[in-house]
Parts: structure tokens; C-alpha cells; sequence
């Protein structure tokens, strides 16, 4: 099963088309090339590349799921 992260777009290296994005404080490079976002953008991410443009309340949405799933977990 494969899983793509909303993460948001925080800067863009035009030269190398990367661009770095946060997720829960981790600030990671990715490619974008398969995409044209920009900065201020939610991207899903799946192995190191942007591979979709999100609307910010779809990403909101999947990013609560993710800390409900988090807090469940720890519960365990």
C-alpha cells in the first residue's frame, strides 16, 4: 500500500525544481517537477515528490486524521 502526505510548500528552488515542505514540524526536499505549485500550497507528497496540488481544507482535513490516528496510538 502506498501513502502520499499532505505537506505544505514553504520555499521553491527553481534551478534543481525542488522545493522544501513541512509536515508536523519537518521541514523535508522534494521533488516537483510532476507538479506546479507554489509557495503557501499543500502538496501530497509520496516518495520524495510532489505529485499533487490539494485544496488547504482537504489537506486540514487528512493532516486531523493523522493526529487522531497519533493520539490513538499513544493510548496503546
Amino acid at each position: 500500500m502506498c501513502i502520499a502526505v499532505p505537506a505544505q510548500l514553504v520555499s521553491i528552488d527553481e534551478e534543481k525544481d525542488t522545493g522544501v515542505v513541512e509536515f508536523s514540524g519537518n521541514k523535508m526536499t522534494v521533488s516537483i517537477a510532476p507538479v506546479s505549485p507554489k509557495v503557501g500550497d499543500y502538496v501530497l507528497v509520496h516518495a520524495g515528490c510532489a505529485i499533487e496540488i490539494v485544496e488547504i481544507k482537504l489537506a486540514e482535513e487528512i493532516l486531523d486524521i493523522y493526529k487522531e490516528l497519533e493520539e490513538l496510538t499513544r493510548e496503546l
